[in-house]
Parts: structure tokens; sequence; C-alpha cells
């Protein structure tokens, strides 16, 4: 079993999230599955942490941004949660926008689109928004037609925070015309992110 990380109350802010990162780490090589419990509640630590501007500066030092990219890719959902948690509440920082672009993190972002996890998805479409916002250089990705389609599909959602997310995302970020060719290809395609809550299996 990981051990709680031992703060003396006078390493300070910095000390403290060190520890953390460093707790996080150690656990990656034990293998019991007590484990998994002990990264979620060390990246769930890490991404409240992460709500205040006053640790940007040492959650990019400690390289946490990195740390929850990598923790896009994992199996694990609850993982994913906490980690597009954390660099939904990162984005607000320019800094911190740029390094995630710089680091090919709009893949990663958008792969949780297709989360099973309603959170996820909606720390998801929030992420996209931050980055796409007119202080960072545009791209491309950020409102390619699959991730439209997406949000087409979100507007409908039964979830209100997810459907009234969405179409502030197809108003804001995304231009008429791109719109227009995601409802056009939709038309023809039933390819496409699903939504959050996976409808019941239909009988054959």
């Amino acid at each position: 079993m990981a051990q709680k990380p031992k703060i003396d109350p006078h390493v300070g802010r910095l000390g403290y999230l060190q520890a953390l990162v460093t707790e996080f780490q150690e656990t990656e090589s034990q293998v019991p599955l007590p484990i998994a419990d002990a990264k979620e509640q060390v990246l769930a630590n890490l991404a409240n942490f992460a709500y205040d501007p006053g640790n940007y500066q040492y959650l990019r030092q400690l390289q946490v941004l990195d740390l929850f990219l990598d923790s896009l890719s994992e199996e694990n959902e609850t993982l994913v949660k906490f980690a597009i948690g954390g660099l939904c509440n990162l984005c607000p920082d320019k800094a911190n926008k740029e390094h995630i672009l710089q680091a090919g993190g709009i893949p990663l972002i958008t792969n949780c689109l297709s989360s099973p996890n309603e959170e996820t998805v909606l720390s998801a479409v929030t992420t996209l928004m931050y980055l796409s916002s007119p202080s960072t250089s545009p791209h491309p990705e950020l409102t390619s037609l699959p991730v439209v389609q997406c949000m087409l599909r979100f507007s409908l959602s039964a979830n209100t925070r997810l459907r009234n997310l969405a179409q502030i995302f197809l108003e804001d970020f995304c231009s008429p015309s791109q719109v227009a060719e995601a409802r056009s290809q939709q038309a023809h395609s039933a390819l496409g992110i699903p939504l959050p809550k996976a409808e019941a299996p239909q009988q054959p």
C-alpha cells in the first residue's frame, strides 16, 4: 500500500504538491489492486489544487500538466475523470493553455468526449472551450468535423449542463459553415462520438 506523504507543516505549497506527485509516481510501480484507489485519491487532490491560480506555477514546475495528459490514456475511468477535471481547472491560465496545446493535448481531450462518464465529458467540453478562446493561437483540431458533429449530438442531450455547453460551443467557437457541414455529414452517416449515457442495446 502507498503511504500518505509525510508533510512538514513548514515545507510550503510546493513541497506539499511535490509529495503528492512523488506518491502518485511511486504507486505506479506497485501491482496490488488497492493501488488504483491510491492513485485516484492523489490525482483527485492534484485536480483540486489546480482550482487555485496560486498553484499554477508550482504545478507547471512539477510537470503535473503532463501527468494529467498522460492519465487521459488510462483505462481507469475515474483517473481519466480527475485528470480532465484538473486540466479544465488549469485552462483559464494562458501559459497552461499553451503548454497543453504544444504537448499535443487536443486529441487526448477530444477522446474524452466519448467517455461514458458525464462529468468527464462536461470537463472535456469546457476544456475545449477554454483552449478555443481568442487568447490562444488557432488550432483547427479544436473545431474539426468530428468535434462539431459531437457537439451537435450533445446539444440534443437530456443533460441540461451538457446541452447548454454544446450549444455555447457551436455558437461561439464554430462558424455557421462548420455547423452546416457537420449537420450535412451527420445526415449521411451513423458514425460519430456517442452520447455519454449509453442507450440500452436493442434486441435483435
